[in-house]
């Protein structure tokens, strides 16, 4: 049975995240009705990255097996034809057989954007974090350059996980600023529930002067949430790519 791998974009303001739930629309929920629609197949779609509710994609990954006979591209026209506008397929390709898009993956990179200005922000509201005291951007990445390295990631992990693991390999953790926008990238083998924003929470504290930058050693080796800052939220999040061997 082939394997199908979709690369998706989509906006999730008005989506309770990825993974399918009751009561709530979803992109797996969405992804999977427009499969059904569209080929009259009942399918369960693997996602990459499970994101959060209101978390945005350019690059999330995922697949689902089929007995359709359907040349690879024609996936994204079907598929695009019938996804709501605030969903699209990028890209649509035959996998091999045993390829799975969550197990699989090695690499993701997610950015997260501030707004760091007086003004709150109107026509990009939905995909920044608007911090209105000025943040010290250079605090900011002394900071983020204790958390890279293969670490126990436990004091930045959300509660209600069954994850046993809590090892993750951060290989890049930048904060870049252009005026009064402020990137943070953060690329790693894995990340945990809720770690990108509780990183990005804990590192705006440092910008706005609450805790100092070496101070986040601490909080490593608490493995302990209540060590770190707050959760940002969730609107400035962008999973970017997925990486495969």
């Amino acid at each position: 049975m082939p394997t199908v791998k979709l690369v998706l974009e989509y906006d999730g303001t008005c989506y309770a995240g990825w993974q399918r739930q009751p009561n709530h629309p979803t992109i797996q929920e969405a992804i999977e009705r427009a499969i059904r629609q569209v080929s009259q197949a009942t399918v369960s779609v693997i996602g990459a990255g499970r994101t959060d509710s209101g978390v945005h994609a350019r690059g999330q990954v995922a697949s689902f097996r089929t007995d359709c006979t359907w040349p690879a591209s024609n996936w994204t026209r079907a598929l695009n034809a019938v996804l709501p506008k605030d969903i699209v397929v990028r890209s649509s390709a035959l996998a091999d057989d045993r390829f799975h898009a969550q197990h699989d993956a090695r690499g993701k990179l997610y950015t997260y954007r501030i707004l760091n200005r007086p003004a709150r922000p109107t026509i990009d509201r939905a995909f920044v974090w608007h911090v209105y005291k000025a943040l010290d951007d250079v605090a900011m990445q002394q900071a983020a350059a204790t958390l890279i390295g293969s670490q126990d990631f436990s004091s930045f992990e959300g509660n209600l996980t069954d994850n046993e693991n809590p090892i993750c390999h951060i290989h890049r953790l930048a904060v870049i600023r252009h005026d009064n926008q402020i990137l943070i990238e953060a690329y790693a083998d894995r990340f945990l529930k809720h770690m990108v924003r509780a990183m990005v929470g804990t590192v705006v504290e440092v910008g706005l002067g609450k805790r100092t930058p070496d101070s986040l050693v601490e909080v490593l080796r608490a493995r302990d949430r209540s060590a770190a800052g707050q959760t940002a939220p969730p609107h400035g999040l962008c999973l970017m790519r997925v990486d495969y061997e």
